[in-house]
């Protein structure tokens, strides 16, 4: 059992969502006999957030730099998190969305995947199923 003697409740102030927290005593005795150094710098819920790979609920204060320029298909002029490039066209957040809708899927579906003939009853292994069985004849 953990006395917690010599350490205070500390508040802190969460990186991710600016919410203050409370590292206990106790969490600081086993931060300590555990040989971390370091206060945590997130509260709990966004600790196990990060851990489940999860996106926080809360937004994030982003300090994203934006840049203005014109949108390459209606000339309205739009602000994007990027630098643009003069060798590839900008759109604005409508247009992007319209460009995106009119570009065929990534993936060809028409694409065979199997490693033989598709027309093969055993599901492109026809070879190898073949030489093995010719291999028991002989």
């Amino acid at each position: 059992m953990m006395s917690n003697e010599g350490y205070q409740d500390r508040i802190l102030t969460c990186r991710d969502c600016g919410q203050d927290f409370t590292f206990t005593a106790g969490e600081q005795e086993f931060y300590d006999s555990r040989g971390l150094t370091n206060v945590p710098s997130r509260c709990p819920s966004c600790r196990a957030i990060r851990r489940g790979g999860q996106q926080p609920s809360a937004p994030r204060p982003r300090n994203t730099e934006h840049y203005e320029t014109i949108c390459a298909s209606c000339g309205r002029p739009t602000s994007v998190p990027f630098v643009p490039r003069e060798d590839r066209p900008v759109y604005c957040s409508e247009c992007y969305q319209s460009q995106r809708a009119a570009r065929p899927a990534r993936r060809d579906d028409s694409r065979s995947y199997s490693y033989g003939s598709s027309n093969s009853s055993n599901g492109g292994y026809g070879d190898r199923r073949d030489r093995r069985d010719n291999r028991d004849r002989w």
